[in-house]
C-alpha cells in the first residue's frame, strides 16, 4: 500500500525514534477501497511525553494528550498520532472510563469497532491485517472485532455506525453483527442527539440507504419514533402500490444524496398514518397530511438538535412536497417568490420522485415533466423577472414620500407585487407610484 509522502516522514521520524508505527483505521480502509482518505491517522508505541519529545519542532495541538492523542500540523494539515492504548469499561454505553498505554499494536488493533477499521500500514507499506478486514472488504461485509454484543455494549453508537457504513460503502452486515444491531439498538438512547443525527444523515445519503432502511427499520423507528406507524401501513389508495414505510424508502432512493432532500423524503408521508380517513367505496384519503407531516418533521429534527437552517428548510420542503407545480409562467413566478430558486429547484426533484415511488407512475413521464419545469424556470429567470419586493421599481421610501405611513407601506408593496407577478401591471417606477396613489393613499 502506498503511504502519502508526509505519512511516510512521519512514520519514519518515529521509527528512526527507537518507536513502532502505523498508518491506522480509516484511512488504511479507504486506500484498500481505492477511496481518497480525508485524514490520515497514526498509532505508535511512543507515549505522550515521548511524542511530544519527537515532534518539538513541529507546530501540535496537545488538546487531546491525556488520552494519548497528539496532532501534528504539517502544511495545514493536522495529523493525529496516538499512543497505543486499551480501553477500560465503558459504564455509560459510550466512553471508556479509562484508558491505558500499551507497546502493542495488536492490543490496540483489538479495542477497535469493525474488522474493516482494525487494520495498519506499517512504514513499508506492508498492511498488518489481524482481524480478516481485507476479506471482508472483498466479501463487502460490515463485521464486528471480535464478540458482536461486546463492541456494541462498550459503545452503543457502534450500532448505528455499523448500519452507516453498510449504507455508505454499500456493504451487507456480517450475520452475527446483524443480529447484534437488532437486538441492541436501544441502546442508541444512551448517545447524544448529536451523534446519532451525524450518523444517521450520512447513513441517508449513502448508496445503499434504501436498503438499509428496508432492513433495519426498527432500527430508524427507534431514533424518530413519529416514523412507526409508517412500517407496514398500508395506504388503500389506487394511486399508491406500497406501504408508506415503503413509498418513503422508494422516494429516499429517488433524490441526489443531500442531506436536506434525503430528511425529506424520510419526513414527507410521516402524516400520513394520523390523517387517514376512508370514503364509502373505502378508498383512503390523507387531506392535510402535509402539514402534519411537517409539525413532526419540526419535532424530529429538532429531537435530533439539527441546525436551524436545515430544519427550517427540510420543514418548508415536507409541507410543499406535492404542491401544485407546471410551466404557467404567473405560477412558477409565485413559487418563485414563496420558495426562491434554491428550494423551488429542490421541490422539482421531489415530485419526480415523490411520483415514482407511487408504483402507479411512468418513470419517464415523471422524468420528462422535471426537465421541462426546470427548462421553463431556466427561461424564465433568463429575463430577469421581478419575484420579490426587492426586485420592485419602487421600495418603501418611495410610498413614504407620497404620504403612505406604518403598515399601508407594506401592504402596498405587497400589492403592487402581485400585481406585477400576475402580468397586469409593468415594474416601472411611475407606473407602480401612480397605481400607488390611486390605490392605497
Amino acid at each position: 500500500m502506498r503511504l502519502p509522502p508526509e505519512v511516510s516522514r512521519i512514520l519514519s521520524q518515529l521509527t528512526a525514534a527507537g518507536y513502532s508505527a502505523y498508518a491506522v483505521g480509516g484511512c488504511v480502509r479507504d486506500t484498500l477501497l481505492g477511496r481518497v482518505p480525508h485524514d490520515w491517522d497514526i498509532c505508535t508505541s511512543a507515549l505522550p511525553e515521548q511524542l511530544q519529545a519527537v515532534f518539538a519542532a513541529d507546530r501540535t495541538v496537545t488538546a487531546g494528550l491525556k488520552h494519548g492523542t497528539l496532532t501534528v500540523i504539517r502544511d495545514h494539515i493536522p495529523y493525529e498520532i496516538t499512543t497505543y492504548r486499551i480501553d477500560g469499561d465503558y459504564t455509560d454505553h459510550r466512553h471508556p472510563d479509562s484508558v491505558s498505554f500499551v507497546d502493542r499494536i495488536d492490543l490496540d488493533l483489538s479495542r477497535r469497532d469493525f474488522t474493516v477499521n482494525a487494520m495498519a500500514c506499517s512504514p513499508d507499506g506492508a498492511v498488518l491485517d489481524l482481524f480478516c478486514g481485507q476479506q471482508d472488504l472483498d466479501k463487502h461485509l460490515i463485521r464486528c472485532v471480535g464478540e458482536p454484543a461486546a463492541r456494541f455494549e462498550e459503545d452503543a453508537l457502534r450500532v448505528l455506525r455499523a448500519l452507516r457504513f453498510a449504507s455508505v460503502f454499500d456493504f451487507e452486515l456480517e450475520e452475527k453483527t446483524a443480529a447484534a444491531v437488532r437486538a441492541m439498538y436501544p441502546t442508541l438512547s444512551h448517545v447524544a442527539a448529536e451523534r446519532i443525527r451525524e450518523e444517521l444523515v450520512k447513513l441517508l445519503c449513502g448508496p445503499g440507504a434504501g436498503r438499509i432502511l428496508r432492513a433495519y427499520p426498527e432500527v430508524i423507528t427507534h431514533l424518530l419514533p413519529e416514523l412507526a406507524p409508517a412500517v407496514g401501513f398500508d395506504q388503500k389508495n389506487p394511486h399508491h402500490l406500497y406501504t408508506v414505510w415503503e413509498h418513503t424508502v422508494r422516494a429516499l432512493e429517488g433524490v441526489p444524496p443531500d442531506p436536506a432532500l434525503r430528511l425529506t423524503m424520510l419526513l414527507h408521508d410521516s402524516g400520513k398514518p394520523y390523517t387517514q380517513t376512508t370514503d364509502e367505496k373505502g378508498i383512503c384519503h390523507y387531506k392535510g397530511h402535509q402539514q402534519v407531516s411537517a409539525q413532526i418533521a419540526a419535532r424530529a429534527l429538532d429531537s435530533l438538535r439539527c441546525d436551524k437552517a436545515l430544519r427550517d428548510k427540510v420543514v418548508c420542503l415536507v409541507e410543499a412536497h406535492d404542491i401544485l407545480l407546471s410551466t404557467d409562467r404567473r405560477l412558477l413566478l409565485r413559487r418563485l417568490n414563496r420558495f426562491g430558486e434554491e428550494n423551488l429547484r429542490l421541490l422539482f426533484l421531489i415530485h419526480k420522485a415523490d411520483r415514482i415511488a407511487t408504483g402507479t407512475r411512468h418513470p419517464g413521464h415523471a422524468e420528462e415533466h422535471c426537465l421541462e419545469l426546470q427548462a421553463a424556470l431556466d427561461a424564465l429567470l433568463a429575463e430577469k423577472p421581478c419575484f420579490t419586493l426587492k426586485d420592485l421599481a419602487v421600495n418603501g421610501r418611495d410610498l413614504t414620500s407620497l404620504g403612505l405611513r406604518g403598515k399601508a407601506v407594506g401592504t402596498a408593496l405587497s400589492a403592487l407585487l402581485d400585481e406585477v407577478m400576475e402580468g397586469t401591471l409593468p415594474n416601472e417606477r411611475e407606473a407602480l407610484l401612480e397605481k400607488a396613489k390611486k390605490e392605497y393613499l
